[in-house]
């Protein structure tokens, strides 16, 4: 099958090594020494998933017309990403793969003629060096639309990536995405740190205030009515335990997490694009809740925090220690 995917970074990178790997004709786009190294010498992937170089088409946008394309920039990149692109993608299947609650609303509005759908990405990927993404730890992929069944687009995108990677059509997909944009609530603090997830999450100040953040999230997410879905183990029976329990009973969800990332070393999307010296996609993350909570008429203090926190980070280029950033989020827990 002829398929298209924008963005060639950890997430991108890694569906197109691997549907190329499954037998597809995959067209990537890239940009700079990403795109000059994908056309030299192919596209390298390895980790938990195995290794594979990846000898693809690649351009700076699509130059032929795929079946099914897979959208996997940053948030912040997608509008101009599907404009570049729009002729390329016009009445077929697109699957949005992004964190954040707004993306595949934004890429239906610009897709009319489009079958969109949204897919979440639980594994975890990194983007090692131009040409090169490492899977660090392994999971599934969830695609769906909507609150109600996953349509048959949906459905159609999941039979040819589950071919590729675990893949999941589900139900509910917007409680979904709220259950994800919890799990990303871990992205913060290595952003802010410079430190693993696994390590921000093994300090006990630190976990504290994933803790609390995590706790302000659900909250906002129940307050506006939200059904949270099933993914990675996260329910909406726990995330109400999370949203209602004191915080030293509450960090027993975010050491499950930590415990199911494995030993290798997870930077985290955030961190990874503060090495890169990119825009971050923490106003899509963090950010979202905080908007969430606005349009409750409440407020989301910890979670503007952290907010500004990797904003400042972005600005100087300089992480935080641990007790700077204790002391800094102390007074709002």
């Amino acid at each position: 099958m002829r398929i298209g995917v924008i963005g060639a970074g950890a997430i991108g990178g890694t569906i197109t090594a691997l549907l190329d790997r499954a037998g597809h004709r995959v067209e990537v786009t890239a940009r700079g020494h990403n795109l000059a190294t994908i056309t030299a010498s192919g596209l390298r992937l390895s980790g938990a998933w195995g290794e594979h170089t990846a000898r693809v088409a690649a351009a700076e946008t699509l130059t032929e017309t795929p079946e099914l394309a897979f959208l996997c920039t940053k948030a912040q990149d997608a509008a101009a990403a599907i404009r570049e692109n729009q002729h390329r993608l016009a009445g077929i299947p697109v699957v949005v793969v992004q964190n954040g609650l707004a993306g595949l609303d934004h890429a239906r509005a610009l897709l009319p003629t489009s079958d969109c759908v949204g897919a979440l990405a639980l594994y975890a990927a990194s983007y090692l060096s131009p040409g090169a993404v490492s899977v660090t730890t392994a999971a599934n992929t969830y695609l769906g639309a909507g609150s109600g069944a996953a349509p048959e687009a949906a459905v159609f995108a999941t039979t040819v990536l589950g071919g590729a990677m675990p893949s999941i059509a589900v139900d509910n997909f917007s409680g979904c995405q709220w259950t994800k944009l919890i799990v990303n609530q871990i992205n913060a603090m290595p952003a802010i740190t410079g430190l693993s997830v696994q390590d921000t999450l093994g300090d006990r100040a630190l976990r504290r205030i994933v803790t609390a953040s995590m706790r302000e999230a659900t909250r906002a997410g129940f307050d506006g009515g939200v059904r949270y879905g099933s993914i990675q183990g996260l329910t909406n029976g726990l995330l109400r335990f999370v949203a209602a329990a004191p915080l030293w009973a509450g960090q027993l969800v975010p050491l499950m997490m930590r415990r199911r990332m494995g030993e290798t070393p997870n930077p985290g999307s955030t961190l990874q694009s503060i090495r890169r010296g990119q825009i971050t996609e923490i106003d899509y993350l963090n950010g979202a809740v905080v908007d969430e909570a606005t349009q409750l008429g409440r407020t989301a203090p910890i979670n503007a925090a952290l907010v500004e926190l990797v904003h400042e980070v972005e600005r100087t280029r300089a992480f935080l220690d641990a007790p700077a950033v204790t002391t800094r989020l102390a007074p709002l827990l």
